[in-house]
């Protein structure tokens, strides 16, 4: 991994919007049916001969589930949402997307997608 990955992960796990800092309570040390996941997990790539990646908010290794939580900007830049889901599809994992307000208010419901994505 390199510096400037480092760098930006830490940066985004120091500065976690609190939606994301509610997620990662639920689901850090394996709390949801024993599947542990990663914040802030570098997706790396290459496309037209360059080495490239995504930050994933969350990222499950065993079931090789991205779990994304879009906030307001997210209404702007859906075109570069689907290109991403798309790329990271094409790797072999699958995507799964949370709204901010579905964390803060609906969090019953959120963990029951989770929990029926990581059955899949």
């Amino acid at each position: 991994m390199t510096e400037r990955i480092t760098k930006t992960l830490r940066s985004l796990r120091r500065n976690a919007k609190p939606a994301e800092a509610k997620f990662w309570q639920i689901i850090r040390n394996r709390k949801i049916d024993g599947f542990r996941f990663h914040r802030q997990h570098p997706i790396e790539f290459e496309m037209d001969g360059y080495k490239r990646f995504f930050i994933a908010d969350f990222y499950c290794k065993q079931r090789k589930l991205v779990v994304e939580i879009d906030g307001g900007v997210h209404e702007l830049q859906r075109e570069y949402d689907t290109y991403r889901t798309f790329i990271i599809e094409h790797l072999g994992m699958r995507v799964i997307r949370f709204t901010n307000e579905e964390v803060r208010f609906e969090i019953e419901s959120v963990v029951e997608r989770l929990k029926d994505n990581l059955t899949l």
